[in-house]
């Protein structure tokens, strides 16, 4: 029987595939129309479920969850998404996941996902979870240990990408899954460092077609269904947008201070953001304040439109987790997350990569900071402390947004800038919420 292969290809727009002749090959090229937030979390849960946020819940890639009184971004386990998920779509499958989100706890046979080892003395070390928890073993005895340090971070680069694609070559040759999701990320990188038109990304484009050739040459021979897509296009942006500095000049935003660092304090803010790529959610405790909130943000140049409930409902991404507003950039902007009004008085996350305590996303993350000339000098010690045994801090991460160049979130202006899915359909475009249905219908369960 002939497997289901569904790769992911991060970052894929119509303009990028002019350079990536083996991915071109799969089928016609179609467009697909994102939902909002087109961002990872969002968009997968999307595919997964042909739902809206409003209906999955996934309204970001984080959100602030009232309950805890925390805000929490890239969490991992399947059961924040609501609704069914093409894993349980035709009953009898052998699923597989390679590093799609929400993997831990999904109904799938095999699974492996991002999943550090943090120490008890505060060093991270790159790891990878899996499911069977053999399968760990195997995939590191073959291909080395997961390189987290090259899946995100200022060396993300193709090496994280071509371990994936090995080990789902490794999985599908072993195991022999009816289904099979591989999430392929590397366009993810250059395209927001550099943007999306230079010279930089047609060379991302070019190393991600040649990772997959081998890949896709094996699945045309096996027979296999082959679909690639992808969830967002990333365009140009150059205007970072301090949206909760903002918020703090008003009044509205309250942070607390220990050992002279800041921290924002969602508990007595009366309005805060949760910046997440071009949209934002803004989330008002007192509905008393919502309109000087949006009149705050409105005012803010770079911003596009702030959704209220009717907002909301028209995009539908009306669920209780969404912010009481939501702020969407203009196309040449992104918001941060950014709250302290002095650098000197910054989180020592801020300068870390530390996608669990950022209450926001950051995307200074890909870069090391270009006004230190002895940052790769003090990464390179902190490296060596770390192989010694010893604490360390790897303090890199600008506090600059300036160098970012590209983002997405917002819905596309031009198809062309969009996400893409390529296989056996008719290059027509379809919505976020009928890639479900085009799958399921490509699924063979075993007789």
């Amino acid at each position: 029987m002939a497997p289901l292969v569904v790769i992911n290809v991060v970052g894929l727009t119509p303009r990028l595939l002019a350079h990536m002749p083996n991915v071109a090959r799969t089928g016609p090229a179609g467009t697909i129309r994102p939902v909002l937030p087109a961002v990872t979390c969002s968009m997968q849960a999307t595919l997964l479920t042909g739902a809206l946020p409003r209906d999955h819940g996934i309204v970001g890639n984080g959100w602030y969850f009232r309950d805890l009184g925390e805000v929490l971004l890239w969490r991992q386990h399947n059961a924040l998404i609501q609704g069914d998920q093409l894993w349980t779509a035709v009953p009898g499958l052998r699923t597989a996941n390679v590093c799609w989100w929400y993997a831990m706890g999904a109904p799938t046979d095999l699974l492996v996902t991002p999943r550090p080892i943090y120490h008890a003395d505060g060093r991270k070390s790159p790891d990878c979870y899996t499911r069977p928890p053999s399968l760990h073993d195997d995939l590191e005895s073959a291909l080395g240990p997961f390189p987290l340090f090259t899946y995100w971070g200022p060396n993300a680069g193709i090496a994280s990408s071509e371990w994936i694609i090995a080990a789902a070559r490794r999985i599908l040759a072993r195991e022999h899954p009816d289904l099979l999701l591989v999430y392929v990320p590397h366009l993810d990188y250059d395209l927001q460092r550099y943007g999306p038109a230079g010279p930089e990304a047609i060379a991302a484009a070019r190393a991600v077609d040649a990772a997959l050739a081998p890949f896709l040459d094996e699945l045309r021979a096996g027979d296999a269904e082959v679909v690639v897509l992808s969830e967002y296009g990333i365009t140009p942006a150059s205007r970072p947008v301090d949206i909760n500095r903002a918020l703090r000049a008003a009044g509205l935003l309250e942070v607390h201070t220990q050992a002279g660092m800041e921290y924002l304090d969602p508990w007595t803010s009366r309005a805060f953001a949760v910046a997440d790529h071009q949209v934002a959610h803004v989330y008002v405790r007192d509905p008393a304040d919502l309109a000087r909130t949006r009149d705050v943000i409105t005012a803010l140049p770079g911003v596009d439109e702030v959704l209220d409930q009717v907002g909301k409902a028209k995009y539908g991404l009306d669920h209780e987790r969404a912010g009481e507003l939501v702020a969407v950039a203009e196309p040449d902007a992104w918001f941060t997350y950014y709250y302290w009004l002095s650098d000197d008085r910054a989180p020592d996350f801020a300068r870390l990569v530390d996608i669990h305590r950022k209450p926001g996303y950051d995307p200074a993350e890909l870069f090391m900071n270009p006004r230190d000339p002895y940052v790769k000098l003090r990464a390179a010690a902190a490296l060596a402390r770390k192989k010694l045994g010893f604490r360390y801090t790897m303090s890199v991460v600008p506090l600059d947004p300036s160098p970012v160049r590209g983002s997405h979130g917002r819905l596309p202006d031009d198809p062309a800038d969009g996400p893409v899915i390529l296989g056996p359909f008719d290059g027509d475009a379809y919505a976020a919420t009928e890639v479900k249905s085009l799958l399921t219908a490509l699924i063979h369960p075993r007789g």
